[in-house]
C-alpha cells in the first residue's frame, strides 16, 4: 500500500534535516572547543651571553642543557604553553619563568623586566630525572597576543644557587619570550689532567701524603663578548680541604725570580680559584677575558692545582698535585 506525502510533510522532514545537521555541527565544535588549533615551538640554547653579553651564566651546572617553549592555540581563546627542559640534573629543582619586559629606570634594580614572574602566563617549577622533564600551563592570553605582541622574558633558573631574579649570570637560559632566538654555536673544549706523576717534567713530580686517585678536568666555553667561561673539575677530593688552582703563564726561567719556567704570580685573567673539596667531585666557574679560541689554540701556561696537605709555594712543582700545560 503507498502513503502518498504531502508537500507540508516534505518541507517539515526536509526542516528536520537541517536542523539536525546544524545541531550535530555544532555539538562536534563543542566537543572540540578545547583542542589546539594553531601551534609553534621555540627552541633555547644554554646562557652563553647571546641574549645578554655582559652577563652570561656564570655557575657549574654543565652548560648542555637546552629548552622548548611550545604554545598551541585553544578554542576557547586560551593558550597552552608547554616547556620542555633537556639534559637535567636528577632531583635538582628548576624554576622557569615569564618575565615582562619593563623600562629599567622603573624597576628597583635596573633590570629591563618586571623581577616578579607572570604567574599568569608561566610560572612553574620542574623536578630533573637526569634527563628530560616537561610541565604545561594554560593562560588567558590568547595565542596570537604571546606570539607576536607580548613583550617579556623566558628564564630558568640555575637549581645548583639560590634564586635570583636580578643577577642573570644565575639564569641557565634566558631569552625573549615566545620569540625565534638567535641560532649561535659556541665552542667547548675538555682537557683532562691527570695526577702529577712528573710526566710534565719528571723533575717536577708530586712529593707528599695526598692519595694520588686524584684527577681534574678543564672545559674552556665560548661566550659572547669575546669571552670564555672556564669551567674546573677536580675529581677524588678531600673533603672540607681547599685546593688552591692556577693559570701561570710560561716564561723564561732566565727572567724569573727562582729560575721557574712559568710566572710565579697566577693569571687571575683566565683561571685563579680556591675549590672546596667535598670527598668527591669538585666544580668551579670563573668568566676569563680572555676567548675560547686565544685560551685553547695561543695562550701557553701551566695549569696548576697545589696541596691543600702542604703550605702554598709558586716555585716548588713537587707540591703540586696536578700540573700540565693550561688547555692542552
Amino acid at each position: 500500500m503507498l502513503f502518498k506525502v504531502s508537500p507540508y510533510s516534505r518541507l517539515f522532514l526536509s526542516l528536520l534535516i537541517v536542523v539536525s545537521l546544524i545541531l550535530f555541527g555544532a555539538c562536534n565544535k563543542d566537543d572540540d572547543k578545547d583542542g589546539p588549533l594553531e601551534s609553534t615551538s621555540f627552541q633555547y640554547e644554554f646562557h652563553n651571553g647571546q641574549s645578554v653579553p655582559s652577563a652570561p651564566y656564570a655557575g657549574v651546572h654543565e652548560s648542555t642543557v637546552t629548552a622548548e617553549l611550545k604554545l598551541e592555540e585553544l578554542a576557547n581563546g586560551r593558550t597552552k604553553i608547554t616547556v620542555t627542559i633537556e639534559n637535567t640534573l636528577d632531583g635538582a629543582t628548576y624554576h622557569v619563568h615569564a618575565h615582562d619586559a619593563a623600562n629599567p629606570s622603573t624597576t628597583p634594580n635596573g633590570t629591563p623586566y618586571d623581577e616578579t614572574p607572570n604567574a599568569s602566563i608561566f610560572a612553574q617549577a620542574l623536578i630533573g630525572n637526569g634527563g628530560v622533564v616537561s610541565t604545561s600551563q594554560e593562560t588567558d592570553r590568547s595565542y596570537d597576543e604571546l606570539i607576536n605582541t607580548y613583550e617579556g622574558f623566558f628564564v630558568i633558573h640555575d637549581p645548583l644557587q639560590a634564586i635570583s631574579t636580578v643577577d642573570l649570570s644565575t639564569f641557565l637560559i634566558v631569552g625573549s619570550f615566545a620569540r625565534k632566538q638567535a641560532e649561535v654555536n659556541f665552542a667547548s673544549s675538555t682537557f683532562e689532567y691527570a695526577f702529577n706523576t712528573g710526566q710534565l717534567v719528571s723533575d717536577f713530580a708530586y712529593t707528599g701524603t695526598h692519595n694520588n686517585n686524584l684527577s681534574a678536568r678543564i672545559t674552556v666555553g665560548e661566550l659572547a663578548d669575546n669571552k670564555s667561561r672556564i669551567t674546573v673539575h677536580i675529581m677524588n677530593t678531600l673533603d672540607g680541604e681547599t685546593y688552591h688552582t692556577h693559570a701561570h703563564d710560561v716564561a723564561d726561567p732566565a727572567t724569573t725570580p727562582n729560575g721557574t719556567p712559568y710566572n710565579e704570580t697566577p693569571n687571575v685573567n683566565v683561571f685563579v680559584a680556591p675549590i672546596i673539596g667535598n670527598g668527591g667531585t669538585a666544580v668551579k666557574a670563573v668568566i676569563s677575558s680572555m676567548d675560547h679560541q686565544e685560551i685553547t689554540t695561543a695562550y701557553e701556561g701551566f695549569f696548576v692545582i697545589h696541596d691543600p696537605l702542604q703550605a702554598i709555594t709558586t716555585v716548588d712543582p713537587t707540591t703540586y698535585i696536578i700540573l700540565g700545560s693550561f688547555a692542552r
